[in-house]
């Protein structure tokens, strides 16, 4: 115990005689010449970026940067040096919509890099998707979801005490979504005094669907203390009870490269099941005694986003999409030398956008998985979001999406972030969601 003590002491001394520091050491801001960072075709863009060292502004550091269209910058850079702590940008233009990036970089007195990415968008609103609808697109994934509701869910709950008190009841369940596919979903229920008409107690249905990858769910109130019924799903029927060592090994072996697998028909892709099967996560859901018979919700990032918009598409019990950042749109946008969305299939410099097949068969097939196809259906209100500089989901794909969706709908872009969200952005969302909410 002696010890242990005066380590405790030295470390509790420290902070307290030296503080938390409240900023970071380096402060960079990057200020596009248009403060939305929307510029019409041939429009010329500069990029601002100022730049401090512990409050100093930066004085003769080079700042390196290279400027092109998004996700096919050039190799090679160019540089301009700080002056008073600011460095100016020419960017150009573009002769076509869509998104310009800059990357840039600089080195502080330590020697340490700093470096960040911005895109500037150009006539957004006229992107337009290299993605066409097959004539049977609506019949073949009509009969697809036919043939999976013809199977039972045969539900197995498991009971959650952590996340199970007088406010919320979580239960995982593991529920029979296809002939051969199987889902986990973490499913949280609210209970409170809230009646419904026939004297039940009765709630909202929220699916969310997964991110990219194999992860495992976890509890979560955040819907459940809106008065919302909840379920946040994992597709590839992997485990979440199991360690996580055992299940690190089992997801790379399972799921490494499934965005590619089956590829070679629209009847073998790895994704066919999975898409069906969010769709009948939602017949579950909506099959609970305590749903309030009205209000089903679907909302998700990345690929959550993607599959988000395909639920509400494929399922006409969903009455509100919600995506953020979809991943999966213009998937043939490399094609045309643009941007695709992730997995950013067509490319040679990322691991999981590689294609094993022909060309050809590749976008074929592709063309019945294709997010844009999915918003072209929408009936619902939807509210979409996402920002500028993500890499993951390219901002040309999503806006490729965004401008076929005929519902209504409403964005929030946050031209500052990249494959992630602010808080506001998602209580924007929420608070869109109770104005939409079937309340009769």
């Amino acid at each position: 115990m002696s010890a242990i003590l005066p380590v405790a002491m030295q470390a509790q001394t420290f902070q307290q005689e030296f503080g938390n520091p409240r900023k970071v050491f380096v402060e960079t801001v990057a200020m596009p010449n248009h403060a939305d960072s929307h510029y019409a075709v041939g429009q010329q863009a500069t990029l601002r970026v100022a730049a401090r060292e512990g409050g100093v502004p930066l004085q003769g550091t080079m700042l390196r940067y290279k400027v092109g269209p998004e996700m096919l910058l050039p190799e090679t850079y160019d540089s301009v040096a700080f002056v008073n702590g600011e460095a100016t940008i020419a960017m150009g233009t573009m002769t076509e919509p869509g998104f310009l990036a800059c990357q840039y970089e600089f080195k502080t007195a330590d020697g340490k890099k700093q470096t960040d990415l911005v895109k500037l968008a150009f006539s957004p609103d006229a992107i337009e998707s290299y993605t066409t609808m097959p004539k049977d697109f609506e019949q073949f994934w009509q009969k697809a979801l036919k043939e999976a509701r013809k199977v039972d869910f045969e539900p197995e709950y498991f009971d959650v005490p952590d996340a199970t008190n007088k406010t919320f009841k979580t239960r995982l369940v593991r529920l029979h979504v296809g002939k051969n596919k199987w889902i986990y979903g973490m499913l949280t229920i609210p209970l409170s005094n809230r009646r419904g008409a026939g004297g039940e107690t009765s709630f909202p249905v929220v699916l969310c669907p997964p991110g990219a990858g194999s992860t495992k769910v976890f509890p979560s109130d955040y819907f459940g203390r809106e008065g919302m019924i909840y379920m946040k799903i994992e597709i590839h029927d992997n485990d979440p009870r199991i360690p996580d060592a055992e299940y690190n090994a089992m997801r790379q072996k399972k799921c490494d490269g499934y965005m590619r697998r089956g590829m070679e028909s629209r009847d073998t892709y790895y994704y066919k099941d999975v898409y069906v099967g969010c769709a009948r996560a939602v017949d579950f859901l909506c099959s609970l005694p305590e749903w309030d018979g009205k209000n089903v919700i679907v909302t998700g990032g990345s690929q959550g986003g993607a599959l988000t918009i395909i639920t509400a598409a494929l399922n006409e019990k969903v009455t509100m999409c919600a995506p953020f950042y979809p991943a999966l749109c213009d998937l043939t946008g490399f094609l045309h030398q643009r941007a695709g969305g992730w997995p950013k299939f067509f490319t040679s410099w990322y691991k999981d956008g590689r294609i094993d097949i022909a060309q050809e068969q590749a976008v074929e097939t592709l063309q019945y998985f294709d997010v844009v196809n999915f918003a072209r259906l929408l009936k619902v209100p939807t509210f979409m979001s996402w920002g500028y500089n993500d890499d993951t989901c390219s901002p040309t794909s999503v806006w490729a999406a965004w401008n076929v969706i005929t519902a209504p709908k409403e964005k929030d872009i946050t031209p500052s972030s990249g494959h992630w969200r602010f808080p506001t952005s998602q209580t924007k969302c929420l608070e869109w969601m109770k104005q939409n909410l079937d309340r009769r």
